[in-house]
């Protein structure tokens, strides 16, 4: 038996029944569907290069060999991991050759672009850039942050999602039919429920869903009938724990913090502690969690409760000192905490506002406000005619603490919630002695 034989033979089961057309690539209509412009430009011959980004198990190397196929260009790989510029340069004269031989152009795709440096990708550019060659890149990460712009700017960028639940139920029935297809001589059936259960567990990655078709039936024994049947059984033997795709340096580490201050925002205390979860899984450093909390707790909650920022800073003062896997108890209650808590976002707008406001205005400090604290400011004047508030009835009397030739502006709109409630009629009570001639 040759090498090539052998690998068509011994290949994992998701490298055997890769599709090989667009009618047989489940998934990804919001890019593939009917009507879209990537399936218009492939089947129109009008691919230009790529970038093709998302979680591992979602089509991205099928797409590219798809493209090939339904194009009819020659199809190279380049693993960003292992090659170098020199490999570049090899695939780059291979494909000059061809377009002088028979005008045939090259796809060549390379694998976690995202590791190729500026250079590599730098040396790419004048044959993306003059059609030598047609680059498909694939990456996990967030091409925005790892690829130059200048390739960025060569490229259509399309990003691919985790498959749904049925889309990976459709794609292990077509795994069954193909396996049947390729052996007469197997009796195969899977349970529904445990395909299921495969396609539960496997995170919206088909190759994972696959693998675990795969496992199941080669650890499986046939029945004295000489069926092979899938149970739910065989099923849970075959996955492993399901695993959320998260990576902390990656795209997906934001995306998680935001859906969990999100779910905050939205008063979800069950959705916040479900994305909490995921963090912790995962191995997000609490610490950053914690800040997290900190944040949300002064630009959600406010002065709607003014307990919120105690509660969280509590809990990252708990966290650096007991740690993980403890930590994650004053982060729940933090979390839940936060969500079940009163919003109001007007100190955050109110400082966002006074900032914006400053850039187009001067604010010198008027006299009565300045320091007088020190032996020489009685001599320069410094904060004459300041009036101390605690002097008066009510501990206030009207005086202007806006800077020189500065209108008076409203930063500050409390909102009708919570704490602020009472800080609504301290602030009409206040506004009530500013009209008084006497206080």
């Amino acid at each position: 038996m040759n090498y090539n034989d052998f690998i068509k033979t011994n290949s994992p089961l998701a490298e055997r029944l890769r599709p090989k057309s667009l009618s047989e690539f489940i998934g990804q209509e919001h890019i593939l569907g009917e009507g879209k412009m990537l399936k218009r430009a492939i089947l129109a011959d009008k691919i230009s290069s790529l970038i093709l980004y998302g979680p591992p198990g979602t089509g991205k190397t099928t797409l590219a060999k798809i493209i090939a196929e339904v194009t009819q260009k020659r199809f190279e790989t380049i693993n960003a991991v292992t090659s170098g510029i020199k490999d570049i340069k090899e695939k780059v004269q291979d494909a000059i050759q061809h377009i002088a031989m028979n005008g045939r152009q090259t796809i060549v795709f390379i694998d976690e672009i995202h590791r190729f440096n500026k250079t590599q990708q730098d040396a790419l550019l004048p044959y993306v850039e003059n059609g030598t060659i047609i680059l498909i890149g694939a990456t996990t990460e967030n091409p925005f942050f790892e690829v130059n712009n200048a390739l960025l700017s060569r490229s259509m960028i399309f990003e691919l999602k985790l498959l749904e639940h049925h889309h990976l139920i459709d794609i292990l029935q077509m795994a069954v039919k193909q396996l049947k297809h390729l052996d007469n001589q197997l009796s195969l059936r899977v349970e529904p429920d445990a395909l299921n259960l495969i396609a539960a567990f496997s995170g919206g990655d088909a190759r994972k869903a696959i693998n675990a078709l795969e496992l199941a039936i080669l650890t499986t024994p046939k029945l004295e009938t000489g069926e092979l049947v899938i149970t739910v059984e065989d099923a849970k033997e075959s996955v492993q724990n399901k695993a959320s795709y998260y990576d902390k340096n990656s795209d997906h580490h934001y995306d998680t913090a935001s859906a969990f201050i999100k779910s905050i925002r939205g008063s979800d205390p069950d959705a916040a502690l479900l994305w909490l979860a995921k963090m912790i899984v995962s191995g997000e450093d609490p610490v950053f969690i914690a800040r997290r909390l900190l944040i949300s707790a002064s630009e959600d909650i406010g002065n709607a409760d003014p307990n919120a920022l105690n509660v969280a800073v509590n809990c990252f003062n708990a966290v650096k000192f007991i740690g993980m896997p403890e930590g994650r108890i004053p982060l729940a209650q933090a979390t839940v905490y936060l969500a079940c808590a009163p919003k109001s976002n007007a100190a955050y707008l109110g400082i966002n506002q006074a900032i914006e406001y400053l850039k187009n205005h001067n604010a010198e400090v008027p006299n009565l406000l300045k320091d007088s604290s020190y032996k020489s400011s009685k001599k320069l004047e410094r904060g004459s005619g300041y009036q101390y508030p605690h002097d008066y009835q009510y501990g206030f009397i009207k005086q202007n603490y806006f800077p020189l030739d500065f209108e008076a502006k409203k930063f500050y709109n409390p909102k009708n919630v919570g704490y602020e409630k009472n800080i609504i009629k301290y602030l009409d009570f206040i506004e009530g002695l500013k009209n008084k001639e006497e206080i």
